[in-house]
Order: structure tokens, then C-alpha cells, then sequence
């Protein structure tokens, strides 16, 4: 890691037993939205949008990261205090699998200076792929307060708010209906279709089977929640 640790070891070792419990979902499910999957009518009402924007931010979805839908709605004049008001309610979630510093920065609050900002990516990158939640919890918990803020306090507010922005990749072949729930806007209904089809072994065979159930941009929003393996 990159930021030294003065904490005792007695401490360091409570605040991870108090703050690391395993999650059972993988998919870091939170209150915040997901951009590729709001309707039009509710973008409409979100911070910077109009009409014809959310309309115009429909019709491209979905984007394949946060990066590209924050250009999209540069390009369509919104500021950055509008980016950042609809960031808090709203997101394309950072997968954690591959991470990368364009898509953290774009996380709302994600440090208090420019120092501490690139102190946080350089986690977030450098412990991927993460595997499992308890995981994020463990190693990420360790350097923040609550208000974002590089410490050797570990704050389970803050983790737990980074944690809304994320998510990990679920397995196709045994994920378990508890985890697929926890896709943003996921349809009860496609809980049978995902296990009906098992083994699955490559996108394009996805690509097809839940794609006679949901049109291509909902398969490929779906997709970006999965992995194979």
C-alpha cells in the first residue's frame, strides 16, 4: 500500500474485525442509481438534465463506463457542479475487476485535494481484480475517514458510500439468486433464464439466449455485471 501505517497493530487489528464482515452479495448495490438503466422520465428530473437530454442520453446507452457518459454529458454543456449533484444520486458503477483512475476520479468527493485523490486511485487500481466485498472493506477501509479524507482511522460511513459507486463481476455459472438481486433494476424473471442456460462459456451464447428476453441494450447492460468462469 502505499500510504505508511503508524496505527498499532492491536488497533489496526479491531478496526478490521469491526469493519471487514463478509458481505454476501457481490454486486456492491446501493442508493445510488444506475445511469445506463433510469428512465427517460426520471432523468429528466435529475440534477442539469432537460428533456432533450435525457433523450438524447437514452438513445445512446448504455455506456461502458462512467467515462463515457461524463463526456457524453460534457459535450452537452452540463457543469461541474451539475455533474457532481447528479454523480450523487446516479452512476455508472465502477467495475472493480478493472478499475481505472479516469473512472474513480469521476466518484463524487473522492478526495478533498488532488494529493489525496491520486493517493486513493493508486488503491483503488492497485489491489484489482478485487474478489470479494470483505476484501474492499479490509484493504480500502484502512485510509479513509468520513470525509474522504487520508487517515489511519477506518470508517465504515465512507467505505460503505465508495462501496455505492461498485460493483463485482458475479459468475454466470454460480452466482445465486440473492446475488443476481443486487444488478441495479435487475427483473425477478431473469433469475431462471441466467440458470436455465448453464454452462455458459462465452459472451456471444449470453448474447443471444438473453437476448430473446430483454432487447440489446438491456442484454448488454446486464453483461457488464457479469463474468464467465
Amino acid at each position: 500500500m502505499t500510504v505508511r501505517m503508524f496505527a498499532t497493530s492491536a488497533a489496526l487489528a479491531v478496526a478490521i474485525v469491526t469493519f471487514a464482515a463478509p458481505a454476501r452479495a457481490q454486486v456492491l448495490k446501493s442508493g445510488i442509481a444506475d445511469l445506463n438503466a433510469l428512465p427517460e422520465a426520471t432523468l429528466t428530473t435529475m440534477p442539469g438534465m432537460t428533456p432533450a437530454i435525457a433523450k438524447a442520453f437514452v438513445d445512446q446507452r448504455p455506456f461502458a463506463s462512467i467515462v463515457e457518459a461524463n463526456a457524453f454529458l460534457v459535450g452537452q454543456k452540463l457543469t461541474p457542479d451539475q455533474l457532481t449533484a447528479l454523480y450523487e444520486k446516479a452512476f455508472v458503477h465502477v467495475n472493480l475487476h478493472a478499475p481505472t483512475n479516469e473512472q474513480i476520479l469521476l466518484i463524487p468527493k473522492i478526495g478533498q485535494s488532488p494529493q489525496i485523490a491520486r493517493t486513493l486511485t493508486t488503491e483503488f487500481v492497485g489491489y484489482g481484480p478485487w474478489k470479494t466485498v470483505a476484501q474492499f472493506d479490509r484493504e480500502f477501509g484502512k485510509y479513509v475517514d468520513d470525509d474522504g479524507r487520508v487517515s489511519l482511522v477506518v470508517s465504515p460511513a465512507e467505505t460503505n458510500r465508495l462501496k455505492q459507486y461498485m460493483f463485482i463481476p458475479l459468475n454466470l455459472n454460480t452466482a445465486t439468486d440473492e446475488q443476481f438481486l443486487t444488478i441495479p433494476n435487475m427483473a425477478q424473471r431473469m433469475l431462471i433464464e441466467f440458470k436455465e442456460y448453464r454452462p455458459w462459456k462465452t459472451k456471444e451464447q449470453f448474447d443471444r439466449e438473453i437476448g430473446k428476453y430483454v432487447g440489446p441494450k438491456e442484454t448488454a447492460r446486464l453483461w457488464r455485471f457479469m463474468v464467465i468462469e
